[in-house]
């Protein structure tokens, strides 16, 4: 039976929900508001540092509710973050946690890249790959 009424809805409510619950069984965590904070600030973290070209080939593979989180604030006339650090990303990321100290950043971000790149092809997230600067790429090739 449906939830909402409208299939497409109920798909992107589903599709979600599994991708938060992968990301709190990688981590340990039992509150999905924690998964969503760390789906949000990594995927932000992440768009800020892709091509607008990329930041749009990647959207259109992400669920619809994950696609809006995606590009909640994004503003494409912005030039794009250009670290090629990943001390500088998780630094990014970190801001998002401030309250939070006990928050493992470079946990949060594998498991969030992880999880995201099971859950898109296999060419966006090689072309991801790609783009990134050297040391964001090697990261995001490792995140498995």
């Amino acid at each position: 039976m449906s939830n909402t009424g409208l299939d497409v809805f109920d798909t992107t409510l589903q599709k979600t929900h599994i991708w938060l619950n992968e990301i709190m069984r990688e981590l340990g965590w039992t509150e999905k508001r924690q998964a969503y904070h760390a789906l949000r600030s990594v995927l932000h973290v992440l768009r800020d540092r892709l091509p607008t070209q990329e930041v749009v080939h990647l959207g259109s593979q992400l669920p619809l509710l994950v696609m809006g989180i995606y590009y909640e604030g994004w503003k494409p006339s912005l030039k794009r973050l250009k670290d090629s650090h990943r001390v500088s990303f998780l630094d990014h990321l970190g801001s998002f946690y401030q309250m939070d100290s006990s928050a493992d950043i470079l946990e949060i971000a594998r498991t969030v890249f992880k999880v995201l790149k099971h859950q898109i092809s296999r060419g966006e997230s090689e072309e991801i790959g790609k783009i990134l600067p050297a040391e964001m790429g090697e990261f995001w090739a490792k995140a498995a």
